[in-house]
This record gives C-alpha cells, sequence and structure tokens, in this order.
C-alpha cells in the first residue's frame, strides 16, 4: 500500500510560501497524471487546507481518489482550525488510523 503523506499546503522549507504552494500543487498535478498507485492519502496540520479550500490542488487530489485512493483529514486539526464543516473530500480521520497506515504502509510519499 502507498500512503501519500500531506503534512502542509506547500512544499519545501523556503521562505517564499506562494512558491512552496505552487510547488506543491505541480506536484498533486503530476501525481494524479501519473501511473503512480496511491492508496490513501492523509492530510495533517496544514496539509488540511488542501482538503478544505477549492483550487488546483483539490481538483488533484479528486483526480488521485477518482482512481481509487481513500482521503483522511485528521480531525484534531480540523477541529483546532475551525475547519471540520469545510471539509470538501475525504473523510475525518483520526491518529490512530494515521499510526496504522504509516506503520503498515509499503511505501510513503511525504513531499511537504
Amino acid at each position: 500500500m502507498t500512503f501519500l503523506y500531506l503534512n502542509s499546503d506547500t512544499m519545501g522549507n523556503g521562505q517564499d510560501k506562494e512558491l512552496g504552494q505552487k510547488l506543491l500543487v505541480l506536484f498533486l498535478e503530476k501525481l494524479a497524471a501519473s501511473k503512480v498507485t496511491v492508496d490513501m492519502i492523509g492530510c495533517l496540520n496544514g496539509g488540511v487546507f488542501l482538503t478544505t479550500c477549492e483550487g488546483p490542488a483539490l481538483e488533484s487530489l479528486r483526480l488521485l481518489q477518482g482512481r481509487g485512493a481513500h482521503i483522511a483529514s485528521c480531525g484534531t486539526c480540523l477541529d483546532h482550525l475551525g475547519l471540520r464543516d469545510s471539509l470538501k473530500i475525504g473523510e475525518v480521520g483520526a491518529m490512530e488510523m494515521t499510526v496504522q497506515i504509516m506503520a503498515t504502509a509499503d511505501r510513503v510519499l511525504q513531499p511537504c
């Protein structure tokens, strides 16, 4: 099983947040257009903005979901950021699920 772990809405640790967002959007677009199979996508911390805000990242996540990926956003994160009612894709997950998936996944992709 391949797990895509998204813990931010940016890619890289530079000082330019806009660039980091562009890079992550491009990564997700290329991943969605590739033949790489993603079984589970977990969004934590700032990664929950990807599942709660309209935009190009959400479109790529929809494509991945259409190809069979299950998407879960951290419930604690959604509650802390006041975004639980804004979830646009996937389900609300729990840390127990994240621990199990990370411990048993064959591959963990972490672009953030």
